[in-house]
């Protein structure tokens, strides 16, 4: 499997994706996604499906639980490790073992999420990535990554050509024009009650009915 996967993608499957388990789960953290959720999908249409990308141990599909209880929750992680929890959590129905672009999923879902996981994928391996995450989405696609009106790479700890900054959510529009805009904000690691990663998102909605 090693020698399919991009530079990227052995990266995040190894030790540096066991440790970077840890690192991301706080009570304010959930606190935070809960927050930010309930504000970017409050008073949109209902999302009774969500596929996350990335969804490391299934903080964020918690989080989409206390505001969805009856939701169906999926999620696509490449860490065995990280996997190995997300198929004990109780907020998690479906899981997936695997990168994005070599996942293959039948089903349809209300809303596709990445969060913090476009900006770690190989860049020449985005335009697949779009096309998956548009294949799943019956309705919604969400993107919370880092944004810069031009593609820039940047150190990550320590790594080089680990962590990418770009107009993610436009190239997928322009890819996908049954994707339309449909609301963007920017989340600041100082806000006083929920903080997040200094993350902008973008909600896109498709206009064209799936089978």
């Amino acid at each position: 499997m090693a020698d399919s996967m991009s530079e990227q993608e052995v990266f995040w499957s190894g030790d540096f994706g066991d440790d970077y388990i840890g690192r991301n789960e706080s009570d304010l953290l959930r606190s935070s996604n809960i927050s930010l959720f309930s504000k970017i999908l409050s008073g949109k249409k209902r999302v009774d499906s969500v596929l996350e990308v990335g969804a490391n141990i299934g903080l964020n599909l918690s989080a989409m639980a206390q505001l969805f209880p009856s939701q169906r929750r999926a999620g696509i992680e490449i860490n065995r490790k990280a996997f190995n929890i997300l198929e004990q959590n109780p907020d998690v129905s479906e899981c997936f073992l695997g990168g994005i672009t070599s996942v293959e999923i039948e089903s349809l879902f209300d809303l596709v999420l990445a969060k913090g996981v476009l900006i770690h994928l190989d860049p020449n391996s985005l335009d697949l990535v779009y096309s998956k995450l548009a294949g799943w989405s019956q309705r919604y696609v969400l993107m919370m990554e880092y944004y810069s009106p031009n593609p820039v790479g940047i150190d990550y700890r320590g790594h080089s050509g680990k962590l990418f900054k770009r107009d993610f959510a436009g190239e997928f529009m322009d890819q996908q024009p049954e994707f339309s805009l449909v609301d963007y904000g920017f989340a600041y690691h100082r806000d006083p009650c929920f903080p997040q990663d200094d993350i902008t998102w973008f909600l896109m909605e498709r206009s064209t009915k799936m089978r």
